[in-house]
């Protein structure tokens, strides 16, 4: 292999299968191992027969301009001005080196301009909640985010109540599912609250509610949107799951 590249070297017109591949520094582990292709000029000459392309923007400060693109440019044409560069330069490390550079400092602008976003969001959020009325306050005050397991955990458990509801509409109706229901709300408001008249109020106020909206908003949804076989208590018993899983989960 070395007579072969020293052939290449005195001879350019010398060729072979070997040497009319494209080589790169990732592929030819060979020539790796051999002699360091980045920094051995020789090396590099029988590589690319002397003629490494250098990156011209190599010093220009501004990364969106080093990559060639605008600054509103799209996350896909950034990687993609990153690749072709990276291709079109590959083996000159300065040229690569300034390439990646440039790349992971957009990057990491964009990241700290959505946190920053993100920040102003709650922040404008938290203005609006203090700028609110004060039943607005009032009525917010009783609320609270608790962590997503938790809202998936308690989502699980009301729709597996409303399945099994629907499951054995035939047999009949919903009331001991509705009553498991409720003992699962009073139970973990009662977890939050630390007072069970306070979590047994909360979850009997959610059940009349959940009974009264579904009592008049079923009746009037099209018959086209509901199952034939699905009675007006089934469906409101639907209505009062969605009132229990958000009375036990976003109440304090």
């Amino acid at each position: 292999m070395a007579t072969m590249a020293s052939l290449a070297v005195a001879a350019p017109n010398f060729t072979t299968s070997f040497l009319g591949k494209k080589l790169s520094l990732r592929e030819n582990t060979k020539l790796q191992n051999s002699c360091s292709f980045l920094r051995n000029p020789r090396c590099a000459a029988t590589s690319y027969g002397g003629n490494t392309p250098k990156f011209p923007r190599v010093s220009v400060w501004d990364p969106y301009k080093r990559l060639g693109v605008n600054q509103d440019a799209s996350e896909e044409e950034i990687w993609g001005s990153r690749n072709f560069l990276l291709q079109q330069y590959a083996g000159h490390e300065r040229s690569e080196e300034s390439i990646e550079a440039a790349f992971e400092k957009i990057l990491m602008t964009s990241f700290k301009q959505r946190k920053k976003t993100k920040i102003n969001l709650k922040s404008r959020l938290k203005n609006k909640v203090e700028e609110s009325p004060p039943w607005v306050k009032n009525l917010l005050s009783f609320v609270e985010i608790p962590a997503t397991e938790v809202i998936f955990r308690r989502l699980f458990l009301f729709a597996f109540m409303g399945g099994w509801s629907i499951m054995n509409s035939a047999e009949g109706g919903p009331a001991f599912q509705v009553a498991v229901s409720l003992a699962a709300c009073i139970y973990f408001l009662n977890d939050k609250t630390k007072s069970l008249a306070r979590a047994s109020v909360y979850g009997l106020g959610a059940l009349v509610a959940g009974w009264v909206c579904g009592s008049i908003l079923i009746p009037n949804i099209p018959s086209m949107f509901l199952n034939p076989t699905w009675t007006l208590e089934l469906l409101t018993s639907l209505v009062v799951y969605v009132f229990l899983f958000l009375a036990c989960t976003f109440l304090k």
